[in-house]
């Protein structure tokens, strides 16, 4: 191994730092799917429940009593 010259600094392989890096991205890219997951739970309940179907409006009401008198 040749030695250093003066004001040179050593090379180093900083493995350390990478591994680290991968590993706070997969906690975050985890965090973030659980997230997701979440709220496509959510938006499923939401539209899996019946919608209830609005009661007639008072006009129609009226319209269907007349109806129903015409026919007798």
């Amino acid at each position: 191994m040749p030695a250093l010259q003066q004001g040179q600094e050593a090379v180093t392989i900083r493995y350390g730092a990478f591994v680290q890096s991968v590993i706070d991205f997969l906690i975050v890219a985890f965090a973030i799917f659980l997230v997701v997951k979440l709220i496509n739970r959510l938006k499923r309940k939401e539209a899996a429940a019946p919608a209830v179907p609005p009661a007639p409006s008072r006009q129609e009401v009226l319209l269907e009593e007349i109806r129903d008198l015409l026919k007798k």
